[in-house]
């Protein structure tokens, strides 16, 4: 009874550290575009991820399956409650570490290299390389590709629609009240600093513009559709994202006696919402600011081409990462208007290369704890 404990708290700390780490990648153009502030883009995130982690419970039972373990080491192995629980445990661990060093890391990654650590200290080399390689590399490495090429692709379609709809970008000038400190003329030592409104004009580097578009579109404010578009793909990513990984973090709670698959998801969705509301600072200054600029236009291309290769791969049953796919699309457009950051890009490619080991070092280590207590 107190390993099965055990199993859920691990459980739902994964949950919590998988929100912190991927609920705002959904919206992080919406932030980095300047569409909206960070509060608004996070609460959208988390509603959105809270319903897409519900649906999961009618849509999304293949990556229940493949993500408890099943086929990957001896089903006496992958039943055990040691087992599962040094998974979770490995996983969470190296997902919450990246967060709070600001690397959008994978949890589908984590996951699957924190099966691979406890079921090498468990059966050692009887663990099923190839369905490793089929059914969760195969993915893992053709996600962000694919994003990558699509969100490019879908970008120059966009463009050319948009020149076609002689529909062009303008720059703002803000002119305005500003409030600053004026000092007070009275001698010494009575001087006193107050402060007033004045009327100035803002003027700033490019990046820190606003650029808005202007035309209409099929008789509609071009930007005001588009922003709508932009707040519902956004939307849709998050859905999406709650969708593929609700069920492969429930997947380690099917051992818990009493506790249906429906309220395993539940309460996974319940952590996701907070480890986003409260520890996902970090991560979304990398993915809204770091990878590239964007504009309201790319934004939302960027979120289409998440959207569509994460939902997709849920109803195939892939584990795809959400975050490969994001990074992928974001990256794909950035090297489209040149403006994509190869370093930073670099070093997310990095933290994902180290994923794998990091979560297997994680989790074989619990497993042998638990398996010696």
């Amino acid at each position: 009874m107190t390993i099965l404990i055990i199993l859920f708290l691990a459980t739902c700390f994964l949950s919590y550290s998988n929100g912190a780490n991927d609920n705002f990648k959904g919206v992080a153009t919406l932030f980095g575009s300047r569409t909206t502030n960070y509060k608004f883009a996070i609460w959208w995130a988390t509603i959105a991820t809270f319903a897409g982690s519900l649906a999961s419970i009618f849509v999304a039972y293949g990556l229940v399956k493949t993500f408890s373990g099943k086929g990957l080491v001896p089903q006496t192995i992958s039943s055990a409650p040691e087992f599962l629980t040094a998974v979770a445990i490995g996983a969470a661990i190296t997902v919450m570490v990246a967060t709070i060093t600001g690397f959008p890391i994978s949890t589908t990654h984590s996951l699957t290299g924190a099966l691979v650590g406890a079921g090498f200290v468990a059966v050692g080399t009887q663990v099923n390389f190839a369905v490793l390689g089929s059914a969760f590399f195969l993915p893992l490495l053709l996600s962000p590709v694919i994003a990558t090429a699509l969100g490019g692709i879908l970008y120059i379609i966009f463009r050319d629609m948009r020149i076609r709809s002689s529909i062009t970008k303008e720059w703002c000038l803000c002119v305005g009240e500003q409030r600053k400190a004026i000092p007070s003329c009275t001698p010494a030592p009575a001087l006193s600093v107050k402060y007033g409104n004045t009327i100035s004009a803002a003027i700033d580097t490019e990046e820190n513009c606003q650029e808005i578009y202007h035309g209409r579109f099929l008789g509609i404010n071009s930007q005001k559709l588009l922003d709508t578009l932009h707040f519902f793909s956004a939307g849709v990513v998050s859905f999406a994202r709650g969708l593929n990984d609700t069920p492969k973090i429930v997947a380690l709670l099917l051992l818990v006696k009493g506790l249906s698959i429906h309220w395993g998801m539940l309460a996974i969705a319940a952590g996701m919402a907070a480890g986003g509301l409260l520890n996902a600072g970090k991560v979304a200054e990398t993915m809204s600011n770091k990878i590239t600029k964007l504009n309201h236009g790319q934004g939302f291309t960027a979120n289409l081409a998440t959207s569509i290769l994460v939902i997709f791969a849920t109803k195939l049953g892939m584990p795809v990462s959400t975050t490969h796919v994001s990074v992928g699309a974001l990256f794909g457009i950035g090297l489209i208007t040149r403006r994509a950051n190869i370093r930073k890009a670099l070093e997310i490619l990095l933290s994902w290369f180290i994923t794998l080991p990091v979560a297997a070092v994680f989790s074989g280590g619990a497993y042998w704890i638990l398996g010696n207590r």
